[in-house]
């Protein structure tokens, strides 16, 4: 085997931050498909692979696993390019990768799931909110990248490809992304980076609500 395997689910957006740093970084990995709605996730012994039962885990050359998509990017990125060693700049990063976990995909990435499972219409109150959180979050990303390139330094980080991940599919959780146009200019420059892959999936039908066994029914 490689010596990373990703046990990984094809229409998470937290796994694909996860593809995509390893796709810029060029390291080779096995990839595990998990089909979390076939409750896949629910077995003993994804269990003690991660015993929150959710996707992504790194496995890594002793056997160990690494769950929680922001704590495998960190451990990838160190001593490359897209950790800074700088310490300020370092601790900017985990900061936009915490308004990444707690704005950015209770707001987006959540309205997605629901909006394209079924679990919600365009119309739901909780639509409305969710959305309205995303367009607030949205400004917010829009007015500091309106003179940066980027979220901390001068190049990518991994606090670009966890936000990306998310935010270039708002779209689908009826944000309209065209208000925001430093965030336009700004995703297209994270996805010109040399490697960059998308291969983002749509949810499959058994992701819809009442049609399959997960930790999300």
């Amino acid at each position: 085997m490689t010596e990373l395997r990703l046990y990984d689910y094809a229409a998470s957006a937290n796994c694909l931050k996860v593809r995509l740093l390893l796709a810029l970084l060029g390291l080779r990995y096995e990839r595990v498909a998990v089909d979390i709605f076939a409750g896949e996730t629910l077995t003993d012994d994804f269990a003690a692979i991660n015993p929150a039962r959710t996707t992504p885990v790194l496995e890594l050359a002793d056997g160990s696993h690494l769950p929680e998509s922001a704590a495998i990017l960190l451990y990838l990125a160190e001593g490359t390019r897209f950790l800074p060693r700088d310490r300020l700049e370092r601790a900017q990063v985990l900061r936009w990768l915490i308004i990444e976990q707690t704005d950015v995909i209770p707001s987006m990435g959540g309205l997605r799931f629901r909006l394209a499972t079924g679990r919600l219409q365009a119309s739901d109150p909780e639509a409305t909110r969710r959305r309205r959180a995303a367009e607030a979050i949205l400004e917010l990303f829009d007015e500091h990248l309106r003179e940066r390139e980027f979220l901390v330094a001068a190049h990518c980080t991994i606090a670009d490809i966890a936000n990306h991940a998310y935010i270039h599919v708002a779209g689908e959780a009826g944000v309209e992304l065209g208000r925001f146009a430093a965030v336009g200019r700004w995703l297209e420059r994270v996805g010109a980076e040399p490697g960059f892959v998308n291969d983002l999936e749509p949810y499959p039908p058994n992701a819809h609500a009442g049609a399959g066994r997960s930790i999300y029914d």
